[in-house]
């Protein structure tokens, strides 16, 4: 494989990820892979992955942003696996392959002969097979689709999220799917480190489902101990006060005010003495009981205050409060400089963590469809004229 094609540092350097996933949890998984440096052959059907044309916006490659969002990185290719010498090519970029993701329905990959207990772990001893899907493959609801929207609603989100004037609401990113991506790479992760171990792969699976229901902390665990279902609080806590938005001169600001010592912090800062020597108010437990009278003691206190020098003087004195920005804010602000990437017409958001011997790298733009298909398949022992004849036979779809 050629140094130009695949990147040669991060931690994951020298793993060969074949991935067939589409949409966005599997391919979030892999393109954090990537940007780790692990070289990532992604697969799609001939109609392509469909966040290609979920836009506009379009790039200037003329795919959505959307799906340059979750596959930079990547070398592209398509096959068609409903056809015999698909799958024989796909079986072919498995002889060397450590990683396989793929989010299709379940029973899917078991109808091409392609499952992994049956068909792929033995042929393949040390290959990781990460199944990503809404529900799995068993249980009342096994094989069923999933989508992010519907799993918020199914799982509880929606009912702890929104004000109660307007009823439950879907959380404003699909973050089912955003945390299925994490939870399928940490599977991916510890399997090649007990790999290591033992030298046998095994099978990952990450569901939308146990996802998002592990999502619902505390929530989960106050109704749990409690019996009473969380309500719905707006942007407030159900365990702590006062931790909510809350209305300045010239816009809202987050207070996560957690412990006493911040509480007296923060009145102190405002003149608050009539607060702070009110017992109602002492400790959390007390300020969560009367969180409607102290809310409006703390209006009244940030009505003509500018937001920035607020948060700026709150955060100096170790009291937690941010101004609510919208997304061109949040990326203006000078320390979020290195979380944006930009470069040869794309526009993408860099990498959330840092490893200070091995740190990742955003890799190449976005593949185009099936943009790198001669090079992979020859690196896998394809020759041109057999290259020709899978592409003739209609295994292998033309780019487009």
């Amino acid at each position: 494989m050629s140094e130009a094609s695949v990147p040669q540092t991060g931690a994951l350097a020298g793993l060969k990820i074949v991935d067939l996933s589409r949409v966005l949890a599997g391919p979030l998984c892999t393109q954090m892979l990537a940007d780790n440096g692990a070289d990532v052959i992604k697969i799609e059907p001939p109609s392509g992955d469909e966040t290609r044309t979920l836009g506009p916006p379009f790039a200037a490659s003329g795919d959505a942003a959307y799906f340059g969002a979750v596959n930079r990185g990547k070398r592209a290719l398509s096959l068609d696996l409903a056809h015999p010498e698909g799958r024989e090519v796909l079986l072919r970029l498995l002889d060397d392959a450590d990683v396989l993701v793929e989010n299709f329905m379940p029973g899917t990959m078991a109808r091409w002969g392609l499952d992994y207990e049956q068909a792929l772990a033995e042929r393949f001893p040390r290959l990781i097979y990460c199944a990503i899907s809404g529900f799995g493959d068993t249980g009342p609801l096994g094989g069923l689709p999933g989508y992010d929207a519907i799993l918020q609603a199914m799982c509880g989100l929606m009912s702890v999220n929104g004000e109660p004037s307007c009823g439950p609401t879907r959380i404003g990113i699909p973050i089912v799917d955003h945390l299925t991506g994490y939870t399928a790479m940490t599977g991916i992760l510890m399997a090649l480190v007990e790999r290591h171990r033992s030298g046998r792969g095994q099978r990952v699976e990450a569901t939308l489902f146990n996802t998002a229901l592990s999502l619902l902390v505390p929530h989960a665990a106050n109704w749990m101990e409690s019996g009473q279902a969380p309500r719905l609080l707006g942007s407030a806590h159900p365990n702590i006060a006062p931790y909510d938005k809350f209305q300045c001169r010239d816009g809202p600001v987050f207070l996560g005010i957690l412990n006493d010592r911040q509480f007296r912090r923060f009145c102190d800062y405002l003149g608050l003495a009539e607060v702070l020597a009110d017992e109602r108010y002492a400790h959390n437990a007390g300020r969560l009981a009367h969180r409607d009278s102290l809310r409006e003691a703390i209006e009244a206190a940030l009505r003509d205050r500018d937001r920035q020098g607020l948060c700026q003087a709150l955060m100096g004195l170790g009291v937690p409060a941010g101004p609510v920005n919208t997304v061109p804010e949040a990326f203006a602000q000078p320390h979020a400089a290195a979380m944006r990437v930009d470069g040869d017409g794309y526009h993408g958001v860099g990498l959330p963590n840092q490893l200070c011997r091995t740190p990742g790298a955003p890799g190449r733009a976005p593949p185009r469809y099936a943009e790198h298909t001669e090079e992979i398949l020859q690196e896998a022992g394809y020759d041109p004229d057999r290259i020709a004849q899978l592409r003739a036979c209609g295994a292998l779809p033309s780019a487009t």
